[in-house]
């Protein structure tokens, strides 16, 4: 009880205390963050509750499910073809307000590639994984990746609610593990599977820090008109296949 007290009281005036949760823990943890059990949030953003910015998910996210259908025979077959394991790769994410939600991606590593991943150099820094030239990921995954066809079952998760087609990238409940009253800011809105970041760099940027200033960012120009920009900016970026690993 002291520790919450001593989080809430270092924290902004504008952030709550809203209760106690579990926080997934990696065996690679502290023991002072296995003692973590607040999430340090302010209120929802604005954007959480407009009706407008959830029309455009649906009809968006239903525009790229048709689409998915299309393509996901060949990317099925592809990536059958170039590495054996399962189609999908699954996992847990944290999404508005910490809530966890379960994402899917289509593989483009190796079926092992978690066991492998204390081997890769992480070139990202402040709770930030990259690798721009990661040995895990196939033939067929450089080809999804650089052409963001890995990301499209995800349009499934924003017609559910989950995600919103535009907001901050879903970390891993490892990572929040680890987050300050500051880092828990970017989880005021929905992640999304576009954001500042997708536009601003993608690989590139590799520096946390630097994410959570675009997220921020972000949360201050919000508006639907802001989405449907950032929206054709990724388009841009996707054809001109710019930041991309």
């Amino acid at each position: 009880m002291k520790e919450m007290n001593t989080i809430a009281q270092s924290s902004p005036r504008s952030m709550d205390v809203l209760g106690a949760r579990t926080v997934p823990k990696s065996s690679g943890t502290s023991e002072s963050s296995k003692l973590t059990s607040a999430f340090i949030l302010g209120s929802p953003h604005p954007s959480t509750t407009s009706v407008l910015k959830r029309c455009v998910d649906v009809v968006g996210s239903l525009i790229g499910l048709w689409f998915l259908a299309i393509i996901y025979l060949p990317i099925v077959v592809a990536i059958k073809l170039n590495s054996p394991g399962p189609v999908f790769y699954s996992q847990i994410r944290c999404g508005l307000q910490g809530k966890t939600f379960r994402l899917r991606k289509f593989r483009s590593m190796v079926s092992n590639a978690e066991d492998l991943r204390k081997y890769v150099k992480n070139e990202g820094s402040n709770l930030f994984f990259k690798n721009n030239a990661d040995p895990r990921v196939t033939k067929v995954g450089q080809f999804l990746r650089k052409t963001s066809l890995d990301e499209f079952p995800q349009f499934w998760n924003v017609l559910i609610g989950d995600m919103s087609l535009v907001g901050t990238r879903p970390p891993l409940p490892d990572e929040t593990a680890h987050y300050s009253p500051r880092h828990w800011q970017r989880l005021h809105v929905k992640p999304g599977i576009t954001g500042e970041w997708q536009v601003s760099g993608r690989s590139d940027v590799k520096d946390f820090e630097q994410v959570l200033d675009l997220d921020l960012k972000y949360q201050d120009c919000w508006s639907v008109l802001y989405d449907l920009k950032i929206i054709l900016k990724t388009l841009q970026v996707v054809f001109v296949r710019k930041g991309a690993y």
